[in-house]
């Protein structure tokens, strides 16, 4: 609970300051600041939804409807996702989020649908479109209690997590009439915006790039472990802490019920083991990686939207 009160004080501070300022020398470095807060807050949601927040169940998910609601993600949804994400990393047709794509479901999409998929850096903001809509070839929303992606069993917390995002939604609702819409823009939703580039481009630097290129499987090619070895560890330096070493990410696929805060110690006792089935890249993370990515520059970016998405 420690990292969460850090966390949410940073981002009410951040609030705060930016608001009595109210400087518009000030506003874009609050935009990047708290953008980067909600991306960490969504990393503790993330790990409440593995269950390696807390040992109770409960409190994994208070805290998780919390973390994710206050930044409009529907924490069973999306936990639930993206255990299928886990249960299926590196199988082409089974995985969840930025997979290729076979050349014939390729060539059945619009104009736009390609556009906004493969093109950057459209995709960096692609976020909310798949809570609704997923990617392109799979059906169901993440709020909708009868989508293929849940078990009926699970209908229940689809239905709580609905909820809690829509009295989200109420609340910005709410504060907008009372503070103006250009406040809440400002305060809001850029760094909203801010949160969905960090979170796309963290998941496609994580599970492409490395100059190997990386292997997917198709049938029984395809293991829990191989696909586990086929996702990348990258340094985003002085955000390593910030985003709660999220970058250690093999040994995280690996073994996800691991906390973040013995990630980096796990995966340094996990490298002798792994040995050359350890990717990293020779530059990983960083400035570099990160620009390249959002301006559409690096060959990873290109490869996986335009060759790869192609099969």
């Amino acid at each position: 609970m420690t990292y969460v009160l850090r966390d949410v004080l940073v981002v009410l501070g951040l609030a705060a300051a930016a608001a009595r300022l109210d400087s518009w020398l000030v506003w874009p470095l609050y935009w990047a600041a708290q953008g980067t807060m909600f991306w960490a807050l969504f990393v503790l949601g993330h790990d409440c939804g593995h269950g390696s927040f807390s040992n109770n169940a409960k409190l994994n998910s208070v805290v998780g409807h919390i973390l994710h609601s206050s930044i409009l993600v529907p924490y069973h949804g999306w936990r639930i996702s993206h255990r299928t994400h886990h249960q299926n990393h590196g199988h082409v047709e089974k995985d969840e989020s930025w997979h290729p794509l076979p050349q014939k479901l390729y060539n059945s999409l619009d104009f736009m649908t390609k556009k906004l998929r493969f093109t950057m850096p459209f995709p960096l903001l692609a976020f909310p479109l798949y809570l609704f809509a997923r990617s392109p070839g799979k059906s169901g929303s993440h709020f909708n209690p009868n989508s293929s992606l849940f078990q009926p069993n699970e209908k229940k917390d689809i239905v709580t997590s609905t909820a809690s995002w829509l009295a989200m939604v109420g609340i910005l609702a709410g504060l907008t009439f009372v503070m103006g819409p250009v406040q809440m823009l400002k305060l809001y939703a850029i760094p909203y915006l801010v949160f969905v580039a960090w979170l796309d481009m963290v998941t496609y630097l994580h599970h492409h790039g490395h100059e190997d290129k990386l292997p997917w499987y198709r049938g029984k090619e395809w293991s829990y472990l191989r696909g586990g070895l086929t996702t990348l560890d990258r340094d985003y330096g002085l955000i390593n802490n910030i985003h709660h070493d999220i970058g250690t990410h093999v040994i995280h696929h690996l073994f996800p019920q691991i906390p973040h805060y013995h990630l980096v110690e796990a995966t340094e006792a996990a490298k002798p083991v792994l040995g050359k089935y350890y990717k990293e890249p020779k530059k990983s993370g960083g400035c570099d990686a990160t620009l390249s990515i959002l301006l559409g520059t690096s060959s990873c970016a290109r490869d996986h939207c335009y060759n790869e998405a192609r099969l």
